[in-house]
């Protein structure tokens, strides 16, 4: 476990700043406790100050995980987001999309968000901004990418992409190994 390079942080903050835009301070200054980003074998974890200081006794081989896991670094030296980190993306999201009943099983398959299973979207969207994905019900499923601006989904075809898939609550299923 160690603290994250400058250039790591960089990257960390690039990423998530694409979905909760300058809400990064109150995930790390929060009023319950301080938290901070720890890299624990390439993969990132958001943890409070007083368990990362406990965690320091347990030896580094042993420790495979502390806190949430947010996402790892690639290979390339990307970051990727987990469906780990969708409980406080959800709570600071810049943009939001509710989908339909019958879309949420799609897109909890994988699959993306399409118009005629677009609900409501949050206004002045951009193109390729972070969006949170919600059911009707204001539940988070996941997280992806607009594919469209706000104003071009509404000249749409039903069939067309309104949401590109990055992340859902189904890859509990899934990917459950890969997720740890």
């Amino acid at each position: 476990m160690r603290p994250l390079t400058e250039e790591e942080t960089k990257v960390l903050f690039t990423k998530l700043s694409d979905y909760i835009g300058r809400s990064i301070e109150r995930l790390i200054n929060r009023s319950d406790e301080r938290h901070c980003f720890r890299l624990v074998k390439d993969r990132v974890y958001y943890v409070s100050e007083s368990v990362m200081k406990a965690s320091l006794s347990i030896p580094r081989d042993s420790l495979l995980s502390l806190g949430t896991c947010f996402g790892k670094f690639t290979k390339t030296g990307k970051f990727r987001l987990h469906i780990t980190a969708l409980e406080y993306i959800a709570q600071y999201a810049k943009f939001k999309v509710w989908v339909k009943p019958n879309a949420e099983m799609t897109f909890l398959y994988g699959n993306n968000v399409v118009k005629a299973g677009l609900a409501r979207i949050t206004e002045s969207t951009p193109q390729y901004a972070g969006v949170v994905v919600y059911s009707m019900n204001d539940i988070p499923l996941g997280f992806g990418v607009a594919a469209h601006s706000t104003d071009h989904c509404k000249d749409l075809d039903p069939m067309g992409n309104v949401v590109l898939h990055q992340a859902d609550i189904g890859e509990y299923l899934r990917v459950e190994d890969d997720i740890i």
